[in-house]
């Protein structure tokens, strides 16, 4: 079937991105969706051939910019303040244990698969990397101790830029090194070229920076503007010596990152979103372009004893050699050298380098997307159903009760952390507001003080063991958006939202109306009344439901003032009372509420519906 440029490409951007989609709503990774995608348009119904509807210098035109963009996306997280802060366990796995995976892999490359000097050379580089947007899905998965967690995740990030930086490097030293032509003035004037890229990446890094904290750019268009120098940058270099881009915009990236400028997350989270359509649409190109023969090929035995020398030697071997000597556990050694899932940048960084092989005369470079793929999808495959039973049998799986998220810190909050705590109940308050802290970063309650959703989005914030969460800040559209964006990593009844305005005034903001998440209690449990009520010394107490106080008995002798918040089981299971639902009880678990300070006591009659009035004291606090 013959069909247009224009139709394959938006027929390739809409399979990424829906299958994007589809793996978030059906709970499974993405790489396996898309992966089946682009095989089924591509090899199996033959509806797409990439190279062939764009035209080779098209399609390898945008495999290179992509690739740059990705890498230049994925160096904005590099903050040598992290990498600072770390285990020495995380610079050894991230230096030296990349090292020996690189010359492992390379070897298992020419011996097992029998690829050349220099295509085993790139091929060992790219296959470093352990992708982090699919390492954080494994994590969340297993709950794994937050010791082996951190090195997992952090490794996942430092490592990810430095494979494609690794396999620039290793593919011009190789082909230098194995051409008739080589000679010292080749080498240097590589060497020179190098140079030049890191310099350009850095000039440009620290200029783009500079203008970034001066404003010198209008808010609608620094990323657009930002876009544009990376591509600039990535153009100038590769112009001035060939397959140095990328090393360009990696530093340029790393320099932003590191200037640690206010404006930069406007910038991250656009190149976030440029990057997951680009990484979409590649992955679906590269499936795509992959032929019967090369699919029959993943079964050749040389790939199969490849792929597992990956898997049961180079990892493990990797992770212990480099780790010698820090305070690493058995065990832990055993499960880090266990998982190392590759995901779509290895991919897509592949498919790159595969074309430039066989551009230079490198034949056996046809087999690294087969090589890779395979790779992939055994290790996302492996690790993703292993990973949890593994953790449990070593011991080293969060087996405590399921955490609480609580976004906003205030007196309703803080009182309810106090009370998780004493039930031993895992909770994080998190609030960008270092001033709503103060009263409790002294105290046994975790707390974390930075924006939310740049800091999961950038992997700073690990929320591997916590299931539920609960939105209390006095903003209501900042809520639903922090509801929105959580709702594909937690449950959707697991998310609950306070209602900030009460009933009367809710009314009046149509873009309320409809929020799609529960509601916090009954009516009475707004933002204000909450914060009211604790300071008037409420305070939360545990009811058990047993067979003398039967779930109807205790509605029909609880205090009127109570307001229930959640029930709790004995394993430390939350479920919140909302507006729209009401928990299912059994006996032995507990009823939550916001009790009073005295049965006797009458209390103060509150208007637990907030005023408009209180509404504008709340978003001028």
């Amino acid at each position: 079937m013959k069909i247009s440029a224009t139709f394959a490409v938006s027929l390739i951007i809409f399979l990424g991105i829906f299958s994007q989609w589809l793996a978030w709503k059906i709970s499974k990774p993405a790489i396996v969706i898309m992966s089946l995608a682009g095989l089924i348009v591509g090899p199996f119904l033959n509806i797409i051939v990439p190279s062939q509807v764009l035209g080779d210098g098209l399609y390898k035109s945008i495999i290179s910019i992509s690739v740059a963009i990705i890498l230049f996306e994925g160096s904005l997280s590099l903050d040598f303040k992290e990498i600072t802060d770390t285990r020495m366990t995380i610079k050894r796995i991230v230096v030296f244990g990349a090292l020996i995976a690189w010359i492992l892999g390379s070897l298992s490359a020419y011996f097992l698969a029998g690829l050349s000097i220099t295509t085993s050379l790139v091929i060992g580089a790219v296959l470093i990397v352990t992708g982090p947007t699919v390492i954080i899905a494994l994590l969340r998965q297993a709950k794994l101790d937050a010791k082996v967690s951190t090195i997992l995740k952090w490794e996942g990030i430092l490592v990810d830029p430095m494979g494609a930086i690794l396999a620039v490097l290793s593919f011009e030293a190789a082909k230098v090194l194995t051409s008739p032509n080589v000679n010292a003035g080749i080498l240097v004037q590589f060497g020179i070229g190098v140079v030049i890229a890191a310099i350009i990446g850095g000039l440009v890094g620290v200029g783009t920076g500079k203008a970034l904290q001066k404003n010198y750019f209008p808010e609608y268009l620094k990323s657009a503007i930002v876009l544009c120098l990376v591509l600039g940058t990535f153009s100038l270099s590769e112009f001035i010596t060939h397959e140095t881009g990328l090393l360009a915009v990696t530093v340029m990236g790393v320099i932003l990152a590191n200037m640690h400028i206010s404006s930069i997350e406007q910038v991250m989270h656009f190149n976030e979103n440029i990057s997951v359509i680009l990484t979409s649409s590649v992955f679906i190109m590269l499936t795509a372009s992959l032929s019967r023969t090369v699919l029959v090929d993943i079964f050749q035995l040389k790939i199969i004893l490849f792929v597992l020398s990956m898997l049961f030697i180079v990892r493990p071997l990797s992770i212990w050699l480099s780790t010698i000597g820090t305070d690493l556990s058995l065990k832990e050694k055993t499960l880090i050298g266990w998982i190392a899932p590759r995901g779509i940048v290895a991919l897509t960084v592949t498919g790159y380098f595969s074309h430039l092989l066989v551009e230079e005369g490198y034949q056996d470079a046809e087999l690294l997307l087969a090589l890779t793929f395979a790779l992939v999808i055994v290790t996302v495959v492996a690790h993703g159903f292993s990973i949890q039973p593994l953790a449990k049998k070593l011991g080293l799986a969060h087996d405590g009760k399921p955490g609480v998220v609580i976004v906003g810190s205030n007196p309703f909050t803080v009182a309810m952390a106090k009370f998780l705590n004493t039930w031993d109940i895992p909770n994080l308050i998190v609030d960008y507001s270092g001033k709503n802290l103060e009263n409790i970063i002294n105290t046994d309650i975790e707390t974390y003080q930075g924006e939310i959703l740049y800091e999961v989005a950038n992997y700073n914030l690990d929320l591997v063991i916590y299931k539920k969460m609960l939105l209390n800040t006095p903003i209501p559209l900042y809520n639903i958006l922090v509801s929105n964006e959580f709702v594909g990593k937690f449950e959707h009844s697991s998310i609950c939202i306070i209602n900030v305005l009460g009933d009367k005034v809710r009314s009046d903001f149509k873009e309320l109306q409809n929020i799609g998440v529960p509601r916090l209690g009954d009516y009475r449990a707004t933002y204000l009344s909450l914060i009211r009520l604790v300071e008037d010394g409420y305070d939360f107490t545990a009811t058990q439901i047993t067979e003398d106080l039967t779930e109807e008995e205790y509605y029909r002798v609880m205090d009127y003032r109570r307001i229930n918040i959640f029930t709790m089981t004995e394993t430390g299971d939350i479920e919140f009372f909302t507006t729209e639902h009401k928990p299912r009880i059994s006996s032995g678990d507990y009823i939550v509420s916001l009790t009073p300070p005295s049965p006797d006591d009458t209390g103060q009659h509150l208007e637990f519906t907030t005023s408009r009035a209180d509404f504008n004291t709340i978003q001028n606090s």
